[in-house]
């Protein structure tokens, strides 16, 4: 049966890949690969030797048809970022699509992301959350961070690091300075960190340990806002 696997890579340590990952990546025809220079290092090191076809956001629009139709063809293949799950702030998306329109099986295996390591980690409510990914970098992004101020579930976004203290000045405007956040940085890394506290903590942190690595930012919820009781008696005269 024409099948895509989506399989999740490591977002640091290689000990994380799964052994259903491996065997998936080891029996499929051809891997999809975010950037080939980073998945051949990760092929290499589990001595995986398979094609590889670049498939990322510069090119995906004009690939998905082509890739879709060699799967009908009955090529198996396993679709893999550079860190992470497939289609989770990386391409993905629009092949997984097109695959289910043309009816093609797609399995998509458990494995590693980074928000949710961060989210666990951060001490703040995870019974419900919202997941942003990466906010726009400037058309919507002001639009967005004034929705995110009044939501009132867990928030879990991702960040650059040359981004990563405007971002928390803009937190500290719109969400207020004793909004607690939790910010984790090169998460299964060597320098692996999660600091807690108000967002001024957090920034005034940065501001004077300088920033480096990869970001994800968890946002505590905004506190119900109590409403006015209203007077419903009516004014009628007798």
């Amino acid at each position: 049966m024409s099948t895509l696997y989506l399989v999740p890579t490591p977002i640091g340590n290689f000990d994380d890949i799964t052994l259903r990952a491996l065997n998936v990546l080891k029996e499929v025809e051809t891997v999809l690969a975010e950037d080939s220079r980073v998945s051949r290092k990760l092929l290499k090191h589990f001595d995986i030797d398979k094609p590889i076809f670049s498939h990322h956001l510069n090119n995906e629009h004009r690939t998905v048809d082509h890739l879709v139709e060699r799967i009908e063809m009955g090529e198996v293949m396993a679709l893999i970022s550079d860190a992470g799950t497939p289609a989770i702030s990386d391409p993905g998306f629009l092949l997984v699509r097109a695959c289910i329109q043309a009816g093609v099986e797609i399995i998509s295996l458990p494995g590693a992301t980074a928000f949710v390591p961060a989210l666990t980690n951060s001490g703040l409510p995870t019974n419900q959350f919202v997941f942003e990914g990466f906010l726009p970098h400037k058309k919507g992004r002001l639009t967005r961070l004034k929705l995110l101020a009044e939501e009132p579930r867990t928030t879990v976004l991702y960040e650059s690091p040359h981004r990563l203290l405007k971002l928390l000045s803009q937190l500290e405007e719109h969400c207020g300075v004793e909004r607690k956040i939790s910010v984790s940085r090169e998460i299964t890394k060597m320098f692996e960190e999660t600091v807690r506290g108000t967002v001024v903590e957090i920034r005034q942190y940065f501001e004077e340990k300088g920033v480096k690595g990869e970001f994800v930012v968890v946002i505590e919820g905004a506190s119900p806002v109590k409403k006015k009781k209203t007077n419903s008696k009516s004014n009628r005269s007798d």
